[in-house]
């Protein structure tokens, strides 16, 4: 019904107006009594074979909806209704930010992809923190980052803040200093400023009573040099994992009109690359880590694919939007098989 009637008619409009449309109307209509249930007896596939237990988290299932989706922690309760086994917030800044100009929002309908320059465009850490007090047991990440204006030189006080804002409000971290959207922000994903960040916020996660997982999300861009050094930096900063792929900034083998828009793109042209990724990870490691692996997840082939190759859990964002919720249920059924 989604791919062959709802999407059609979706597809006619602005993206991001869309984006803003389904939130209001998810909202809406889980405030109807017997709604909510109603979506969770369509789509959840409840069975204890699919739980998964990563850095010291119990997941009911390991598909989970990626950062970027709910920037604002606005609609995780709704979404979770989908028969998601974990929600990622954000990326949150510590100030409220608008992001870059409009229009940066593209869909490349005969790629199945996405191409986004929103530029981290969030109200904020101090109001999600607000929505997430409300939280009854949906399992959270944040992913967090830098302000624009911020300098890279001060770009670990901004982590601080989101970090110390979030604490007690979700259940794992992910520093995202691989969106091509921010300027300058993938420079932080060198050896040397890395380390020093992961570093800083590892310390201040081992001062508190119960620490929270830290991970570490990467672009699809890096080459295997860049890669072993990620390794390195994981196993020296001891931190709990790698989010493997964010957007990439390649344009290959693109057939839509729009393909030469700024941004990072995401969809099926990412689903070898981000694999590749993960593969990589997982092996030249030894399995060191748990890897969540996201990318061009647009079938049940596709997930079994990215758990083959070594991750532990997986997310969904633009397949999400070009399948509809369906795939979600279809992938943790795949699972069961």
């Amino acid at each position: 019904m989604y791919k062959l009637l709802i999407r059609p008619i979706l597809f006619w409009f602005d993206p991001e107006e869309v984006h803003y449309f389904s939130f209001s109307f998810i909202r809406f209509i889980s405030k109807i009594p017997f709604v909510s249930n109603l979506l969770k007896s369509i789509y959840e596939v409840k069975d204890t074979r699919l739980e998964r237990e990563v850095f010291g988290l119990k997941f009911k299932n390991p598909v989970g909806l990626a950062a970027g989706f709910d920037k604002d922690a606005k609609c995780y309760k709704e979404l979770s209704n989908f028969g998601f086994g974990f929600i990622e917030i954000g990326t949150l800044t510590p100030k409220p930010q608008d992001g870059n100009p409009k229009k940066r929002l593209f869909r490349l309908k005969k790629d199945s992809a996405i191409i986004n320059r929103m530029g981290f465009n969030n109200g904020g850490v101090a109001a999600a923190v607000l929505r997430l007090k409300k939280n009854n047991g949906v399992l959270i990440g944040g992913n967090i980052g830098k302000n624009k204006v911020t300098p890279n030189e001060e770009a670990t006080s901004d982590y601080l803040l989101c970090f110390e804002a979030l604490f007690d409000y979700i259940d794992y971290f992910v520093v995202n200093v691989s969106s091509p959207n921010t300027p300058n922000l993938r420079a932080l994903q060198d050896k040397e400023p890395l380390t020093n960040l992961l570093q800083t916020l590892q310390n201040k996660n081992l001062g508190k009573p119960k620490q929270k997982p830290i991970l570490l999300k990467i672009a699809p861009d890096l080459t295997d040099e860049q890669l072993l050094d990620i390794i390195e930096i994981v196993n020296e900063t001891k931190i709990a994992g790698v989010i493997a792929t964010n957007t990439t900034i390649s344009r290959e083998g693109l057939h839509s009109e729009n393909k030469t828009e700024i941004g990072g793109l995401s969809g099926k042209p990412l689903t070898k690359r981000s694999t590749e990724v993960i593969r990589f990870l997982s092996k030249k490691s030894n399995n060191a880590f748990p890897i969540i692996g996201v990318g061009g997840i647009h079938s049940p082939e596709d997930a079994l694919e990215k758990l083959e190759a070594g991750a532990s859990l997986i997310q969904l964002y633009t397949g999400f939007i070009y399948e509809g919720p369906a795939l979600v249920t279809e992938i943790n059924k795949a699972l069961l098989k």
